[in-house]
């Protein structure tokens, strides 16, 4: 199968759904902080972030929210040493007893999550840290698995899965390719 997976109403009941999730498992969303992997992870966490925010009007979007970039651990960087660092913003009051949701759109191997969790830990001591993703292909060669998925997609390895956000790309869509 390829072409569009998912479309723009899919990807927002998957969010609206990923954030009651959120808050449900976390009783509440006092201690949430989100943090999206770049690139698109971020987008993704603002979307999240204004989702809880309707269902806990008492917890700040804003305040609550950051961006990871996680350039400099990852392994593969012998084999594309000429990546673009990006910024890592974490909220003023840090992730130190927080319960960290890292956000990303393609879950596929489990390297980039763990690159992300290494570079967590350069930046404090969350209580727990959860993973939601908006598609999970599989794949996994890490023992890593997501808390919150969008949609699972199983794909065969040849296959792309590329996730276009309003944001970067002018249109919401999740598209299986044919391996190039």
């Amino acid at each position: 199968m390829t072409g569009t997976i998912l479309g723009a109403a899919d990807i927002n009941r998957a969010l609206t759904r990923i954030a009651h999730e959120i808050v449900e498992r976390n009783d509440g969303a006092d201690r949430i902080v989100l943090l999206g992997i770049l690139t698109r992870g971020v987008p993704l966490a603002e979307r999240l972030a204004e989702r809880i925010a309707t269902v806990e009007p008492d917890w700040d979007a804003q305040e609550r929210t950051g961006a990871l970039d996680i350039t400099m651990y990852r392994d593969d960087l012998f084999k594309n040493p000429t990546r673009t660092i990006g910024t890592t913003s974490v909220p003023d009051a840090g992730i130190d007893d927080a319960v960290v949701v890292l956000v990303d759109d393609v879950f596929h191997t489990g390297r980039t999550i763990r690159a992300a969790l290494d570079a967590l830990r350069d930046l404090g001591r969350p209580a727990a840290v959860q993973l939601a993703v908006l598609v999970d292909r599989g794949h996994r060669e890490l023992p890593i698995r997501a808390d919150y998925v969008g949609k699972n997609i199983p794909t065969s390895r040849s296959e792309r899965v590329n996730v276009h956000l309003e944001e970067l790309d002018g249109e919401d869509a999740v598209i299986l390719r044919k391996g190039e």
